[in-house]
């Protein structure tokens, strides 16, 4: 297998697996069983993945963690909005 394939492919897995929790909070209204540090930090360290993946032209580590970013960066913002 092409291993820019494969990284394509793990990092769908590991993009997609926020999806149901994303869906679930925006649902309930509720993100009170969210941790603000943890999604904080990993905020923080897909941004950095983020920006090494662009420093080292990438493609799957790029479109990986640019999607993570952004479904993390939801739930982030849902903890935030949700007071509950």
């Amino acid at each position: 297998m092409n291993t820019q394939i494969l990284g394509l492919v793990a990092g769908a897995c590991t993009t997609i697996a926020f999806l149901p929790q994303v869906i679930k909070t925006w649902k309930s209204r509720s993100a009170k069983d969210l941790s603000l540090s943890m999604f904080s930090i990993f905020c923080l360290g897909v941004t950095l993945w983020l920006v090494y993946g662009i420093m080292v032209k990438d493609i799957p580590v790029i479109v990986a963690n640019m999607l993570t970013l952004m479904l993390a960066s939801t739930l982030l913002y849902f903890k935030l909005r949700f007071k509950e």
